[in-house]
């Protein structure tokens, strides 16, 4: 089945050339079922046809692609959004409404094939789970870029001078946040396990005495995907070992 695609920009010849390059793709096919100059014209066009995927501009004449793409999120089943601009900085916002990718102009094909088939994957995702959205996560914006860290992926968060380190299994992420923040929005997913960190509340397997020679006796709590140990307070101690029988 081909993915059927809404090409929004307010520039004609950057939507012929958006047409050009989907012809191009064959994994996914895609479908493109119309064309827009505005939002409005796009708000039209989506409820006309049912599309799957809006390649979005994000800068446009009236209402701009941020705002229509924070409006469809309040779709029952709305499209995904893959943003392309030449402004390579609201990338953030973008991933912040939930957008599935972040394309730069001008537009590679074989980057353009790699969003459509991300589309795919989530979408099916969705379907096969009974999900209405994509996986809540963090984005870490490191070295020039912006990248999406599914809350999932997450094993724990430590709070260090200036920024948090967020560990998954496969590496270390650099967050500006408060660890205070994060635990009011996401209690469900996380347990603070002491005043400089949270763990992920299904990645605890063991809560474990240990002792030290400076401080003496005191807890630790063993995670899944990481050899490292983190301290557990006495504060803290019931609500880790709550989570651990949870």
């Amino acid at each position: 089945m081909a993915l059927k695609v809404l090409i929004v920009d307010d520039e004609a010849l950057a939507r012929s050339r958006m047409r050009t390059l989907l012809a191009e793709c064959t994994e996914p096919r895609t479908d493109v079922v119309g064309e827009a100059g505005n939002a409005v014209q796009a708000m039209d066009m989506i409820q006309r046809t049912h599309c799957e995927l809006v390649l979005l501009d994000v800068h446009m004449p009236g209402v701009d692609g941020i705002t229509l793409a924070n409006t469809l999120r309040q779709m029952a089943a709305p499209p995904s959004i893959v943003f392309v601009t030449a402004y390579p900085e609201h990338a953030v916002s973008a991933f912040e409404v939930e957008a599935v990718d972040y394309l730069t102009k001008p537009v590679r094909r074989e980057r353009l094939q790699q969003a459509l088939q991300k589309v795919v994957k989530v979408r099916a995702g969705k379907e096969g789970s009974g999900d209405s959205g994509p996986p809540e996560a963090l984005i870490i914006q490191e070295r020039g870029r912006s990248e999406r860290v599914a809350l999932s992926d997450i094993i724990y968060l430590k709070a260090e001078l200036k920024y948090i380190t967020v560990r998954t299994a496969e590496k270390e992420h650099i967050y500006d946040g408060a660890l205070s923040d994060l635990e009011a929005r996401y209690s469900h997913l996380f347990v603070r396990v002491h005043r400089n960190a949270l763990v992920s509340r299904r990645a605890v397997r063991a809560v474990e005495k240990h002792s030290d020679p400076v401080e003496g006796e005191g807890w630790t709590v063993r995670l899944d995907g990481v050899e490292e140990r983190l301290a557990v307070s006495r504060r803290q101690l019931a609500a880790v070992r709550e989570a651990l029988m949870g």
